[in-house]
């Protein structure tokens, strides 16, 4: 836990605790600042290339919990559960509660099914914008297992923990006044529902969820269901609506009208603390209770901390480092954040709400289920780390897929709350199933898998009424038809239209990815089809310019180009010279196009010195690994070191773009490390440059594998020579499994580039076309 300065009466203690643990080693959740990226980006490429204002915020909230828990536990300073609103801004200086949070961290999606438990002192207000208490960062403590805040106004300390589906609140009432507790159910639609229960101890409630982008404003046919018990005695109570309070009420149901309401419990006018447990579900209310008397009970606050921690610190004590404090606050930092999502969705016995619908409940048999994929960003690096240092849950997370697949009749392209959605481009469960596979993680129903995916491959969706709803990929017919996405389809069925450019090398490698599948399983006619469509990245790269550009059904290219324009109508989020590089499967094709291994050279130096390449989205993140590809491995070196240091840092802004449900940060973990999965479907990781001397990787079955990088610092990045497990080794990649058999790599570092270090053809990592 990192400690910031606290009040007076807390001072002496954390003294005494500090002395007493001066010579105690850190454990990694103790390094972690969770407050990094809920404040905008002070970053120079931020600033050259972000549009929307969006997009200049990391996005991130300080969420309490467990990994990819359920329901996590944050501050919140804005009272909304609207598209691209977090929950918490590390600007905002008033706090309005506690939430329990479904928020798809560092995202510009929505909250929902969220509740918000407020403590208040003397008067009675509601409204979250003027109950909201003035605090300052200086009173905040903030970590993965633990939050508390001192509220100056209200004379109150409000502290909060949690498990995967429940949470503990505890409320130090300091003034003497009357105290009093507000529950909200965030519907911004006017549609949630309260009941009091004094007798009991209860209050419970639920808030519907609603979707976006695909049958935006629906009903997502569930709800988030809570209960909170408390365990002081109920004095008063009462319901509201808006601005009317009504003592005494007992339930409340809101009308559609886009009112607040919310209930309130006052304790007596005493200074007291008052603990509240609080279980969530997405089935029932009933649930809610199950899941909070499986996992809280009668625990104390101090021992479900304490699990809590000691959950976080196994999974970030997965990957041990040696280096700097300031290094290790940045790198666990990162690790924490890419374990936010995707979330738990089933309860304790195993029951989920159907997806796409609702009903019937379904039950997750030997798996955990689990939603909110935020594919088109994770595929690239968050779901490979997931897959590399938690390969059972990364299993579960395929069947999760599997069984959306099933109950949808489509395999979904970008689930979030429980539905289709066509947010994004691509088709990537394809990536990521298959790099589960290559990489032995196989708990899942593959041939079930294989069938839904080849679905979306092959299959256009003729069903108008099914295809709006977020069933089937966009734009197939035109794909298949021509090979690429020609600029005449428009692909209006879609959140994200146009950007036909991006779509066809998404596809492509979508397609390659599925032919890994294909081959495994012995679909070798499929397989070989696929394969020649994963070389239809060459229809819209235009050899006399060596660029990525738009095309015309007749085989004309767009006119008036500038590859180079930062937002073009036929990219996704980007520019042509930036998306050009999204080959992963060929490199070495997509080098031939340009006119060699010079020309390849030549443009990734224009698009890294002339101030291009833009970190703070997503297409751009395998681009400074491309240079292992064409003989110069040690400009990978040179500029993933130099993107760690500028796009990186330890505060609040310390994040160059949305962080995109853990996918900036898995980047970051990754290239600290000292590499990173360029192409996902395959079973090779691209070396950088390590920060750190010394990484150990717990890989499973007690093995580990040791990165060391002697003389390593920001002054010596490159390496000069390495050994694989005491050989002399040259290849600029390693292998899943030389990971997975444990073992260790030595590095050299210099000051000064090895220019033949993995220089050789033998020594570049895989492509398609590489001979």
């Amino acid at each position: 836990m990192r400690l910031l300065r606290l009040p007076s009466y807390l001072c002496i203690a954390a003294t005494l605790w500090v002395s007493h643990n001066a010579h105690a080693q850190k454990t990694p959740v103790e390094y972690v600042e969770t407050r990094i990226g809920t404040a905008p980006s002070s970053t120079e490429s931020a600033k050259a290339h972000s549009e929307a204002g969006s997009e200049m915020k990391g996005q991130t909230i300080p969420m309490v919990g467990v990994p990819n828990g359920m329901t996590q536990w944050t501050p919140q300073t804005r009272a909304t559960e609207t598209k691209c609103i977090a929950p918490y801004y590390y600007n905002d200086n008033k706090f309005q509660g506690f939430r329990g949070t479904h928020w798809l961290n560092g995202s510009c999606v929505q909250d929902y099914g969220s509740v918000t438990v407020m403590p208040m002192s003397g008067e009675l207000i509601v409204n979250a914008d003027l109950r909201g208490s003035i605090f300052s960062h200086e009173n905040e403590v903030s970590s993965p297992d633990y939050y508390s805040v001192w509220l100056d106004a209200l004379n109150i300390r409000a502290e909060v923990t949690g498990g995967a589906r429940s949470g503990m609140m505890r409320f130090k009432f300091g003034s003497g006044e009357e105290s009093f507790i507000i529950i909200e159910p965030n519907s911004d639609e006017g549609q949630g529902f309260v009941e009091v229960m004094p007798e009991r101890g209860e209050v419970v409630g639920y808030n519907p969820v609603h979707r976006i982008y695909q049958g935006s404003g629906q009903s997502a046919g569930f709800s988030g269901y809570f209960v909170l018990k408390f365990d002081k005695k109920i004095i008063q109570s009462g319901v509201w609506l808006g601005d009317t309070i009504t003592p005494m009420g007992r339930t409340l149901t809101g009308k559609g009208k886009r009112e607040k309401l919310g209930a309130y419990l006052g304790f007596g006018e005493e200074k007291q603390v008052v603990t509240v447990r609080i279980g969530t579900s997405f089935t029932s209310i009933e649930a809610a209770r199950m899941n909070l008397e499986k996992e809280l009970g009668t625990k104390s606050f101090e021992t479900v901390q304490k699990e809590a921690r000691q959950v976080w610190n196994e999974a970030l004590g997965k990957v041990a480092v040696k280096g700097s404090d300031k290094d290790k606050v940045l790198f666990y930092s990162a690790l924490y954040r890419t374990k936010l999502a995707p979330r738990l969705f089933s309860d304790v016995d195993g029951q989920y709400p159907s997806f796409a619908g609702g009903t019937p409940l379904q039950k997750a048999d030997g798996f955990d289920y689990y939603c909110d994929f935020s594919l088109w960003d994770t595929f690239r690096g968050a779901m490979p780390l997931e897959i590399l240092l938690e390969p059972k849950r990364a299993g579960d997370m395929m069947q999760s897929l599997v069984k959306k697949a099933e109950q949808g009749g489509w395999m979904p392209i970008f689930p979030c709350w429980n539905h289709y959605t066509a947010a994004m481009i691509g088709d990537h469960v394809m990536s990521v199933m298959a790099d589960a596979y290559v990489k032995n993680v196989r708990n899942f129903d593959l041939n079930s898998a294989y069938t839904y995916l080849r679905k979306n491959a092959f299959e256009v969706n003729s069903n108008p009424k099914s295809y709006e709803a977020g069933k089937g990929r966009r734009a197939l017919k035109s794909y298949l038809e021509y090979g690429y996405v020609p600029l005449e389809d428009s692909v209006w069925q879609a959140f994200h239209k146009r950007e036909q450019v991006s779509r066809t090398l998404e596809y492509a490698y979508d397609d390659f990815c599925l032919s890994v599948l294909a081959n495994g399983l012995g679909k070798t006619e499929d397989a070989a089809h696929l394969h020649q469509r994963a070389l239809n990245y060459r229809n819209v790269i235009d050899p006399g310019t060596g660029y990525a550009r738009g095309r015309y059904a007749d085989g004309r290219w767009i006119s008036n180009f500038d590859p180079f324009a930062k937002r073009s109508s036929f990219i996704t989020e980007g520019s042509p010279a930036q998306y050009t590089w999204f080959v992963p499967q060929d490199i070495a094709g997509l080098a031939e196009i340009m006119g060699g291994y010079n020309a390849f050279l030549n443009k990734l130096d224009t698009l890294f010195e002339q101030g291009h390449y833009w970190h703070g989205n997503e297409p751009n993140h395998q681009i400074a690994y491309l240079y292992a590809y064409a003989g110069q491995p040690w400009k990978t070196q040179q500029w993933t070191r130099k993107i760690i240091r500028d796009e990186y840092d330890t505060s609040t802004g310390g994040l160059s773009g949305n962080e995109d449900s853990g996918q900036m940060s898995a980047w970051l973990a990754f290239s600290m490390v000292g590499f990173y999965p360029v192409a996902p479907g395959t079973d090779q990781y691209v070396l950088g440059s390590p920060v750190f001397e010394e990484a150990v990787i717990s890989v499973g079955k007690g093995k580990k594998f040791t990165i060391m990088a002697k003389g390593v610092s920001d002054g010596a990045p490159y390496i000069q020579s390495a050994l694989l497990n005491g050989k002399p080794f040259t290849r600029t990649f390693i292998t899943q499994d030389d990971l997975s058999k444990g073992g260790s790599l030595v590095l050299q570092m210099g000051a000064s580039p090895n220019r033949k270090w993995g220089s050789q053809p033998q020594d570049m990592p895989f492509s398609l076309s590489k001979k």
